[in-house]
């Protein structure tokens, strides 16, 4: 890049013309947000589909706390603040809180019941081949009748 490239161009009517090279804002429509907010607050906290989702959407998480308090205080059309208007919707929000901390508990559950039962498994294994070996033994010394 040389240093002509660098330098604004001026128009005859006194304005910097854009450069062609210069990258655009990205801007993100209300219910792109919005979507996206719901999709990130359901997956699990501390997973790694979080930073996944992050960065198939090629966003930082800067971008979500800004929506957020965008979202709180009003200023997003279209983004209502998650205010609980009932004693059901709060109930509600507990109730799916819970599901998901259940469900990835679920999930650490079953991981560790799979090593316990393979882990069983071998010692049944281990078990039934001592025994043939104490068999097998056994039967080396008894004398020959």
């Amino acid at each position: 890049m040389s240093i002509s490239d660098q330098t604004p161009t001026v128009r005859q009517d006194g304005r910097v013309a854009p450069r062609a090279n210069r990258p655009k804002r990205r801007t993100f429509t209300a219910s792109y947000k919005a979507k996206i907010l719901e999709e990130f607050d359901a997956l699990p906290e501390g997973g790694s589909e979080r930073g996944a989702l992050l960065r198939r959407e090629g966003l930082y998480h800067s971008h979500l706390d800004n929506w957020r308090r965008s979202r709180e205080s009003g200023a997003l059309k279209g983004l209502s603040p998650k205010t609980a208007t009932s004693s059901e919707a709060q109930e509600l929000a507990r109730l799916r809180a819970e599901n998901r901390k259940l469900t990835a508990e679920l999930g650490k559950t079953k991981s560790e019941l799979g090593k316990t039962k393979t882990a069983l498994s071998i010692a049944g294994k281990a078990f039934a081949l001592l025994e043939e070996i104490s068999e097998s033994a056994d039967s080396d010394a008894k004398p020959a009748e």
